[in-house]
């Protein structure tokens, strides 16, 4: 294997490694503790808006996103027959694919996103559609620049894992909806397995450094509740992703892919199958993400 460009991403893998082989299952490690701490708002945000600047083009034709079996649930979630005369808002939109699969069926869509670059290829995404119910908004999931009860509906897929603040964000959601209100998320979920949510944190920062935290159906359904909501999980998949493919998109390092090569070739086998992960005697081929989607209703 090519020599490792960065010892500390070494460092990282190795802790990693250990971590998984003696980790206590009655509870998570405090892995991201220490990165919580020292990482601001403010950084974490500025993260975002440049990893996902530079990798905007990447989405708006990356198939994870373009569509999948999540998305048709999605729409089918959403019980709508017809064209719906309500609003819908999008958060965390990226390049827009799931505000564009829901402007058939609804009279407005409201697509928002930190990053100017992604807002940009939702307006080109647009154009190239014909679809002239869906206003572009930059602005921040923890801090909706909306008054109370704006939305029928509201929608976030495959992004939630890059909010600082994921209780603000749902609280948000909450105080956005009209009452009765249907709130759907779709995101990579941690498996509830202490040792295997840790693994999918850390290859999932190593791979792109504005990564903050996939959390678990659980927890999701622990803060939905929190703020008011009545919720349920209505589907699972396992998203498998082309190794290369997945590294390319998102433009991780060549450390960082050297590094997740590492990871996946030594991980012990239940942690191989958790996550799907195919290797062939050159290298990693594909590995499994897997996500959830949780529908809520606004009380």
């Amino acid at each position: 294997m090519a020599a490792y460009k960065d010892a500390r991403l070494h460092i990282i893998v190795t802790y990693v490694n250990n971590l998984l082989r003696s980790i206590n299952s009655d509870g998570a490690p405090p892995m991201r503790a220490e990165t919580e701490a020292s990482c601001t708002e403010t950084s974490s945000k500025q993260a975002v808006r440049q990893t996902f600047g530079r990798a905007a083009a990447n989405y708006a034709v990356s198939s994870t996103h373009v569509g999948g079996p999540d998305l048709e649930a999605m729409l089918l979630a959403a019980g709508l027959s017809g064209r719906h005369p309500g609003r819908l808002l999008d958060i965390g939109t990226g390049a827009g694919h799931t505000a564009f699969a829901f402007a058939d069926r609804i009279a407005q869509v409201e697509a928002l996103d930190l990053t100017q670059e992604m807002l940009d290829q939702v307006e080109s995404g647009a154009r190239q559609r014909g679809l002239t119910n869906v206003h572009c908004q930059l602005g921040d999931a923890e801090a909706l620049p909306y008054p109370d009860a704006s939305f029928d509906f509201v929608t976030s897929r495959l992004c939630a894992h890059h909010f600082h603040d994921a209780r603000a964000f749902v609280g948000e959601a909450a105080r956005v909806l009209r009452p009765g209100g249907t709130f759907l998320l779709e995101d990579s979920m941690a498996p509830e397995d202490a040792g295997l949510d840790t693994f999918f944190n850390a290859f999932e920062l190593l791979r792109d450094p504005s990564h903050v935290r996939n959390y678990s159906r659980s927890q999701w359904q622990g803060m939905l509740s929190e703020e008011g909501f009545s919720c349920e999980i209505l589907g699972e998949w396992m998203l498998e992703q082309d190794f290369e493919a997945w590294t390319r998109r998102i433009r991780t390092s060549e450390p960082g892919v050297a590094q997740l090569q590492f990871l996946f070739e030594t991980a012990h086998a239940d942690t191989r199958e958790a996550f799907a992960i195919a290797t062939e005697p050159d290298g990693v081929v594909s590995i499994g993400i897997p996500s959830a989607l949780i529908r809520a209703w606004a009380r």
